[in-house]
Parts: C-alpha cells; sequence; structure tokens
C-alpha cells in the first residue's frame, strides 16, 4: 500500500471517530436538555404545592387565631355571667335581710306577717 491510501485510511478513520464523537456529545446534549427540562418542571410544580401549603397554613392559622378570639370572649362572658348571678344573689339576700316581713327561720321558707299581723309560713319565693 502506498502512503498515500495509509493517510487517507487515517484521516478517514480520525473524521470517523470524530464523528462519532460529535454524534455522542449531541446525544449527551440532547439527554442533559431533557433533564434539565424535567428538573424545572418539577420545580415549578413544587413551588406551586409550597405556595398551596402557605395558603392552607396562613387559613389555619387564621381560623386558630378566630377561634381563641371567640373563646377568649366565651371565658369573659361567662366571668360576666358569674359576677352578675353572684350580684344578684347578694342583692336577694341583701333585701332579705332588709325586708322585716321575710325573715328565714331555718326550715327553707319565709316566716312572713298575714294581713292579721299574724306569723304564718310560705314558701320562699
Amino acid at each position: 500500500m502506498s502512503t498515500g491510501v495509509i493517510v487517507t485510511i487515517i484521516v478517514v478513520a480520525i473524521v470517523i471517530i470524530v464523528a462519532i464523537g460529535l454524534l455522542a456529545a449531541r446525544g449527551r446534549n440532547r439527554n442533559v436538555e431533557r433533564r434539565r427540562e424535567k428538573a424545572v418542571e418539577h420545580r415549578r410544580a413544587a413551588e406551586a404545592h409550597a405556595a398551596r401549603a402557605d395558603r392552607r397554613e396562613a387559613e389555619i392559622a387564621e381560623h386558630q387565631a378566630r377561634a381563641e378570639r371567640e373563646q377568649a370572649i366565651a371565658r369573659e362572658q361567662a366571668a360576666q355571667l358569674d359576677e352578675d348571678r353572684r350580684a344578684a344573689e347578694e342583692r336577694r339576700d341583701h333585701a332579705r335581710r332588709l325586708d322585716p316581713d321575710s325573715k328565714n327561720d331555718h326550715t327553707g321558707q319565709d316566716r312572713r306577717r298575714d294581713s292579721d299581723g299574724d306569723r304564718s309560713k310560705h314558701p320562699r319565693r
């Protein structure tokens, strides 16, 4: 074989090797690009899920705060109710002590004077 043929074979072999390398590189680049695109899709989906979770968390926190405020109001109203009942009972007791016709005789009934001035037992009101 002549030197020219050998050089041509070597040049053709190098061109084929370079072409195969370029094709392989292009294939790898396509795979890398596909993976990048999938990663972007997954990131967008993750951000959407995170945004929904953040909104839901804010809604829950708002609901919880509203419930806590309502519980505080209910406790205040219950305390006021207890205070009102104590005040009413104190006033009833004070009225009983002031009323000369209404003296408790430990029987659970009030002793009241009837129209004749006699004491009779009447059920306590």
